[in-house]
């Protein structure tokens, strides 16, 4: 009797689209990172809507198209709800780079509302670095205990 085969489709599992998010330590999925990272995407929401109220109500320019400054913004934003260590590190980085606008339009020669919100954007930003580095911090502090606790050797039975 021959062999049967079957060329059917197998149809592929269903996963979520993009790779999977980083496992985090049970310890820690509860605790202070959850808090840091719902701080963390506060703040950058927070940093992404001063920047398009800032262009476009605010303390306009009259050039609109400076509102483009807030599209980096949304790059991390996905990256920091899947809790991506990658992500947290490379934000507080680009982070900089809004701090030093913030600094020269806070110390240019514009006045009024373009002063505070200037030092407004500073402030958010410094705080979601510190966020940003809190969080890489527990994370690899979480990692390195896990770490350590799987190479510890299972204590043995008295005997």
């Amino acid at each position: 009797m021959p062999a049967v085969t079957d060329f059917s489709p197998v149809p592929p599992a269903q996963t979520p689209p993009g790779p999977a998010p980083e496992p985090l330590a049970p310890a820690l999925a509860a605790g202070p990172v959850q808090a840091l990272r719902a701080v963390s995407v506060l703040l950058l929401l927070a940093l992404m809507a001063l920047g398009l109220a800032w262009e476009l109500w605010l303390a306009p320019t009259g050039n609109k198209t400076l509102v483009i400054k807030v599209l980096p913004l949304l790059l991390p934003l996905a990256g920091l709800l899947r809790h991506r260590l990658y992500t947290y590190r490379w934000l507080s980085l680009m982070l900089w780079l809004y701090v030093t606008e913030g600094l020269v339009r806070a110390n240019g020669l514009d006045s009024g509302w373009s002063t505070g919100l200037a030092w407004g954007q500073v402030a958010l930003c410094a705080l979601l670095f510190v966020c940003c580095v809190v969080y890489v911090r527990l994370r690899l502090k979480a990692g390195k205990a896990a770490t350590t606790a799987s190479a510890a050797p299972a204590p043995s039975a008295p005997g």
